[in-house]
């Protein structure tokens, strides 16, 4: 092997040792296990069937799924906003997201969102027609916005 090869091989192996030495990985299962919980606010969407109010075994996937998201932190507040689309009598879409955003809350509570500050709204078909006349598809949903601050506290 020439100097070049030598002196380049020596180099790579320095790289390496020296990548090592400041792995972000962890080094042991303690470490793994002693990462808080992000605790970021996220939020999701929550879809019916027409004309429907009913929370589906799909949506309770993902208020599960939401719940999930939130273990470990403190739930600061949780914003429900019930839509509807634009088919039908604007009071009656006004009407079916209120119980839209009521059925999404009830389960929210029941998947574990109980010690919590809702702020519960309905839009009806607000929004659901563009200025161009065009109507908005997948407004047959409730919207939910979780706030969390992080780590939650021990229930007494």
């Amino acid at each position: 092997m020439s100097k070049a090869g030598v002196w380049i091989a020596m180099a790579a192996i320095g790289v390496a040792a020296a990548g090592c030495a400041s792995s972000p990985w962890p080094k042991s299962r303690a470490q793994i296990e002693a990462v808080p919980a992000a605790c970021e606010d996220f939020s999701v969407s929550i879809y019916f069937e027409r004309d429907s109010a009913a929370v589906t075994r799909e949506a309770r996937q993902v208020l599960r799924g939401a719940a999930d998201m939130a273990k470990g932190c403190t739930a600061k507040n949780v914003h429900v906003v019930g839509l509807a689309d634009a088919v039908g009598a604007p009071d009656a879409n006004l009407a079916l997201s209120e119980k839209r955003a009521a059925a999404v809350t009830g389960a929210l509570a029941r998947v574990g969102f109980r010690q919590v500050s809702f702020e519960v709204t309905a839009a009806g078909d607000a929004g659901a027609i563009t200025r161009d006349g065009e109507a908005r598809p997948l407004r047959r949903r409730a919207d939910v916005r979780i706030d969390l601050e992080g780590p939650a506290k021990p229930q007494s």
